[in-house]
């Protein structure tokens, strides 16, 4: 039995940006998401997905032939739409993988694998990066290719997937640029993350971004690759507010949609910064106590401190 491990991620700068070249800061996760790989029947993969609680969530038989990987979906399962979605994303990550190493699934080769996930899969923590980089350890293949041939995306979250402390991320012309930082802020006892209890679609998101105009994205770039930088360096929780709120202004401006504090909570006394996809998964906010209260007084239960998810 071979066992594989990733961490999820919380994107804290460069949202969106990211994508055009902008320097980001990545926080990698404690919570995560492993794959066993074992032996099985010839020309079959065996497939479970478990939750964080270990029940199965997903599960279902792929034939293999050269090359292609035919789900075996009994009549409930076909019913179901979700269930009949991720049989055919699966699907193309595994024909995806094949392209870049068929050497793998040659030779009347089978498995069983089965994924376990350490957080809910509707927070957006990464449960398709985690696991396109723990099939990468498997296959022996780059995970930014894999990721590139299948969901997309700038990268990020496959560098914090391989990382377990803070990093920066960037796009360039000769690939990834990843780095790890020291951001490990003496103010972190006053920062917590509140899920928004609804998942953003990242593929959404980016489609989103990618539909506004970009007439001045060089400098849009730039401007937010200097607050990284300033927010990696900042000394005090006020100073990093400061940068934080003019990373969101920057972002809204750019994607056209107002800040999440500005929509949802308004009345809120401290700070507030969207992370990731704007409008669902996580956010940032700054306080106490108190604070998480009015958090959970209007129905967002769930929160954790940051050293809770942060390592």
């Amino acid at each position: 039995m071979q066992v594989f491990r990733s961490n999820g991620k919380i994107l804290l700068t460069g949202e969106y940006a990211v994508l055009d070249g902008a320097k980001a800061l990545a926080l990698p996760t404690k919570k995560g998401q492993s794959l066993e790989v074992g032996e099985a029947g010839k020309d079959i993969i065996d497939w479970t997905s478990l939750d964080e609680n270990g029940e199965s969530w997903f599960q279902a038989k792929y034939t293999i032939d050269n090359g292609q990987f035919q789900p075996m979906l009994d009549m409930e399962q076909q019913k179901d739409p979700e269930l009949r979605n991720t049989a055919q994303r699966l699907q193309q990550i595994l024909s995806s993988a094949y392209k870049v190493n068929p050497e793998k699934f040659s030779n009347n080769k089978g498995y069983t694998i089965t994924t376990r996930l350490d957080f809910n899969r509707k927070w957006g923590l990464g449960t398709s990066s985690t696991l396109i980089n723990n099939l990468a350890q498997w296959l022996e293949i780059d995970a930014y290719k894999l990721l590139e041939e299948s969901f997309g995306g700038s990268g990020y979250d496959i560098a914090a997937a391989q990382n377990e402390h803070p990093i920066t991320f960037q796009k360039t012309i000769h690939g990834p640029a990843v780095f790890t930082s020291d951001f490990n802020p003496e103010f972190s006892d006053g920062l917590f993350f509140v899920y928004l209890n609804r998942k953003q679609n990242s593929r959404e998101a980016i489609a989103h971004y990618r539909n506004q105009p970009k007439e001045n994205i060089q400098e849009l770039t730039e401007k937010i690759s200097g607050i990284t930088e300033q927010v990696i360096q900042s000394e005090s929780l006020e100073e990093f507010k400061l940068l934080l709120k003019a990373h969101e202004m920057l972002i809204s401006k750019a994607i056209n949609l107002p800040r999440i504090q500005s929509e949802l909570f308004p009345d809120y006394k401290e700070f507030i910064k969207s992370l990731g996809g704007w409008g669902g998964d996580f956010i940032l906010a700054t306080g106490g106590g108190e604070e998480k209260d009015y958090f959970r007084n209007k129905g967002y239960k769930t929160i954790f401190d940051y050293s809770d998810l942060i390592s």
